[in-house]
């Protein structure tokens, strides 16, 4: 069994900023691709940021400059600290963790960018 957690989310003042951090703990041989994604209201899940075990990093258009992935290998763990945060950026942020070669997903953790 695989346990993904994520935490840091909240409420933060537009311009503000904000870390997220994402724990998988469990039965875990090897992480590969650990990525940060978000749903907005009414909108589909989307891909905000994601990490290769390599180091690699690939940002959605919308937050590259602004927010920055990194990885814990040591223990399992993968951050996302975000700036100059928007009200568009209000969502719920889910964690994927590649396990395995299987994904497993977080519960997510809410986001809400507001004066």
């Amino acid at each position: 069994q695989v346990y993904v957690v994520e935490s840091g989310g909240g409420l933060v003042q537009p311009g503000g900023s904000r870390g997220l951090s994402c724990a998988a703990s469990g039965i875990i041989h090897r992480v590969n691709v650990m990525s940060w994604y978000r749903q907005a209201p009414g909108k589909r899940r989307e891909l905000a940021a994601s990490i290769t075990r390599d180091g690699r990093t690939n940002y959605a258009d919308c937050v590259n400059g602004r927010f920055t992935i990194s990885r814990d290998d040591a223990k399992n763990m993968v951050y996302l600290q975000m700036t100059s945060l928007k009200s568009e950026d209000t969502a719920v942020y889910y964690c994927m963790v590649e396990v395995d070669d299987y994904e497993r997903w977080g519960q997510g953790t809410q986001v809400t960018v507001s004066s």
